[in-house]
């Protein structure tokens, strides 16, 4: 690819570009995709995380949107890896539900909330790179779904759980490693590798190619884009050399002290415990420099497998 096709990262572009009107096209393509039919996006929904500070969220961007059914699209980024992330998720649908009914509304105004979370990192196990979580409510004896009765717009009709209830999409891009041939594996490609077909018909993406090209940013924005990647570049190499030498070092902790305290009768037992406590060691002080470099709590958390406690306490 020439610099005068390079595109811009997608984190970057739902962070600064997709935040315009003119650009709602790319961010309408990709959740029409998801949904597998066509999503017109009327406005943005301004949050507590929705935060520009390039400081406060370079490991994570997002943005939330409604269409004209009032409908609710919560679009996440996450490049590093954090605790608690399912857990995140779903506090973050939940938030959107009750920041976005008003007050003496009924609760027939309650707007259904899609959340796509797209990650860089190894979310789990599992061997697919597109993950889909609905609700339904499942009779434990005969197997059949719930539909409950529901008045809209003065007439009586059923609906099903999963009509109301969130969706969760989780795009795991590290575990996309196909040839793009249809519109999701294309967006796909674009997410992982920022590669964009010229005869591209993929929703959203012909906007891309339009609107995400680097060198259509002035120079200020492409400096701070740069910075973008190089920042990125530098937490992904702190937290693997992190991994790596707090295992090295507490290993080689571990089997002298084991040894020092290893006698004919209790070696083995020396060993195992000096072991424990080398590597305990080499987590403190891994944990000591990576909070000297200003890597957030959730990153050293991941890094080193301390507690929160005892990060706040170094």
């Amino acid at each position: 690819m020439n610099a005068d096709n390079k595109y811009v990262r997608f984190d970057w572009a739902v962070k600064r570009m997709l935040r315009d009107k003119a650009n709602f096209g790319v961010l309408e393509g990709l959740i029409t995709v998801l949904l597998g039919e066509p999503v017109h996006i009327v406005e943005l929904l301004e949050s507590e995380g929705n935060q520009d500070r390039f400081d406060d969220k370079y490991n994570r961007v997002d943005i939330k949107a409604k269409n004209d059914l009032g409908e609710i699209f919560i679009v996440e980024v996450q490049l590093t890896r954090e605790m608690y992330y399912l857990e995140r998720i779903l506090y973050g649908t939940a938030k959107a539900i009750t920041e976005h009914i008003k007050l003496g509304d009924t609760y027939g105004d309650i707007k259904k909330v899609y959340s796509i979370s797209i990650v860089y990192f190894d979310l789990g196990k599992g061997a697919d790179y597109l993950y889909h979580g609905i609700s339904q409510f499942v009779g434990v004896h005969t197997n059949d779904t719930l539909r409950i009765n529901v008045k809209e717009e003065g007439v009586i009709r059923m609906k099903t759980p999963e009509e109301l209830f969130p969706e969760y999409y989780i795009i795991r891009v590290n575990e996309f490693n196909k040839i793009a041939t249809t519109p999701l594996e294309e967006w796909m490609d674009y997410l992982k590798n920022g590669h964009i077909k010229d005869d591209t018909s993929a929703p959203g993406l012909a906007e891309a190619r339009e609107k995400l090209q680097y060198m259509m940013m002035n120079d200020g924005d492409r400096h701070a884009y740069d910075e973008h990647l190089n920042a990125i570049m530098i937490q992904n190499d702190v937290l693997s050399t992190a991994r790596e030498e707090g295992l090295a070092q507490g290993k080689e902790e571990g089997r002298a002290e084991g040894r020092a305290e290893g006698r004919a009768e209790g070696r083995a037992e020396g060993r195992a415990e000096g072991r424990a406590e080398g590597i305990a060691e080499g987590k403190t002080e891994v944990a000591r420099k990576l909070k000297a470099m200003g890597v957030s709590a959730e990153g050293i958390m991941e890094a080193t497998g301390l507690s929160r406690e005892d990060i706040e306490a170094l």
